[in-house]
């Protein structure tokens, strides 16, 4: 199994390198089937959010759904004791779903992240590009603006609500989008509160209706926003 440490807006020392690597080694025994655990660590530099200036992302890709944990705290090494710990407990639920349902989900392409080149001063500003190849990862910043966006392209394969919900949990995020294996539709499972949960769906385009363009109405959006 291959652990990968990279860094944005910092620099990673043999140590913490090495620290990584000894604490997530029970992965190994949870996920033997892993090949490839990437980690993630980015440093905030604004001084008023010092208390998380550290941001740990962790991600296993295995031969089923891919397993990801995040954690900030002021320092690295907590970060990482929070993210890791979230991490092994999310493996030992899909362990032991696998031992009681047998299910599995084709694995998701290694990610890669391609630089957009910069703009000439006397170029207008342009839309971000939109990523073209699965698992590829794209980030640009708009115009002038503080604002960047990323953009991933993920395959989509198609899934039942129960198994989106699951792999929501995977992820930890707070939403998921999949393709409804029944009905065929775009869909988002998105966490509510408690054990409540909601899916919003999308009527995909007509042949022959190309002009009309699917999108998630300003209704749908705060419908789910007041839900949460």
């Amino acid at each position: 199994m291959e652990i990968v440490v990279k860094g944005r807006n910092t620099e990673i020392a043999d140590r913490f390198r090495t620290h990584v690597q000894e604490k997530l080694a029970k992965i190994e025994q949870l996920a033997p089937r892993a090949q490839r655990v990437e980690v993630e660590l980015t440093h905030e530099k604004n001084p008023r959010q010092a208390d998380q200036a550290e941001r740990i992302e962790i991600t296993v890709r295995d031969k089923g759904p891919v397993i990801r944990a995040e954690a900030k705290a002021s320092d690295r090494y907590g970060a990482l004791d929070v993210a890791a710990g979230k991490l092994l407990e999310r493996l030992r639920r899909s362990r032991d779903r696998r031992k009681d349902h047998h299910r599995y989900s084709p694995p998701a392409p290694a990610e890669a992240l391609v630089a957009v080149p910069e703009q000439a001063a006397d170029e207008a500003p342009e839309r971000p590009v939109a990523p073209t190849e699965p698992g590829q990862s794209v980030e640009a910043q708009l115009g002038d603006s503080p604002v960047v966006v990323r953009q991933k392209l993920h395959e989509a394969t198609p899934m039942t609500v129960d198994q989106a919900l699951y792999e929501m949990e995977l992820v930890g995020h707070p939403f998921y989008l999949f393709i409804d294996d029944e009905t065929g539709q775009p869909c988002v499972v998105y966490h509510r509160h408690g054990w409540t949960y909601g899916v919003i769906r999308l009527n995909t385009v007509v042949a022959g209706q190309a002009e009309s363009t699917n999108h998630v109405t300003s209704a749908h959006l705060a419908e789910a926003g007041a839900a949460r």
